[in-house]
C-alpha cells in the first residue's frame, strides 16, 4: 500500500475513533473525552488530506 493510501486509511480509522469518542462525551457529560474526540476528528482530517496530497503528486 503507497504512502498516501496508508495516510487515508489512518485518517478515517482516528476520525471514527474520534467520533466515538466525542459521543461517549456527551452521553457521560465528560468534556475532556469530548475534546479528545473532537482532537482525533480533527487529526484523522489532516491524515485524509496529507494521504489525497500524496496520491496527487504521485499520479501527476
Amino acid at each position: 500500500m503507497n504512502d498516501g493510501y496508508k495516510d487515508k486509511f489512518e485518517g478515517a480509522v482516528d476520525k471514527a475513533k474520534g467520533k466515538a469518542k466525542e459521543k461517549y462525551g456527551e452521553a457521560t457529560d465528560d468534556f475532556s473525552k469530548k475534546m479528545e474526540g473532537k482532537y482525533d476528528q480533527a487529526k484523522g482530517s489532516l491524515k485524509d488530506k496529507a494521504g489525497e496530497a500524496k496520491n496527487k503528486s504521485v499520479n501527476d
